[in-house]
């Protein structure tokens, strides 16, 4: 699935079926290479979906438990969220210091939250190489 396909998505309550926010964006930590959480607009409280509290990330819709599910940030995802760690539209960078392209799109598996692949103007990058995410741009390994 693309990120750019997800924003605007229905965030939907399973119990009442009813909408109980709109995706904004995704959250994502390099480190794990995953999806992190989900950065929610239009929600009642809170601002961020866990990726562990998500039921399922359909085509359509986003299925979680209970609007309860939408939170405030913890520490680690606040770190993380943010215009400056968005990875459409950043220069991607190797670990060499060699500029590689830029970022259009990444595509993630909406069952794990796993980055599959990073998407540039030039190629497309294994997520396994995803290394960093800065204000700057994004790194990747070389091999």
């Amino acid at each position: 699935m693309l990120f750019s396909a997800v924003s605007g998505r229905q965030i939907v309550g399973s119990g009442a079926a009813d909408t109980i926010g709109e995706v904004a964006g995704l959250v994502v930590d390099p480190t794990t290479r995953r999806i992190l959480a989900v950065h929610v607009k239009k929600a009642e409280s809170g601002s961020v979906l866990p990726w562990s509290k998500i039921g399922a990330f359909g085509d359509d819709a986003v299925i979680v438990d209970t609007s309860q599910a939408i939170t405030d940030p913890d520490d680690e995802t606040a770190a993380l969220e943010g215009k400056s760690h968005n990875l459409l539209g950043k220069r991607v960078l190797t670990s060499a210091g060699n500029q590689i392209g830029t970022i259009d799109d990444v595509d993630f598996d909406p069952q794990s939250g796993a980055i599959t692949s990073l998407i540039l103007d030039t190629e497309d990058v294994p997520g396994h190489r995803l290394v960093g995410v800065g204000s700057y741009a994004v790194v990747v390994d070389t091999h």
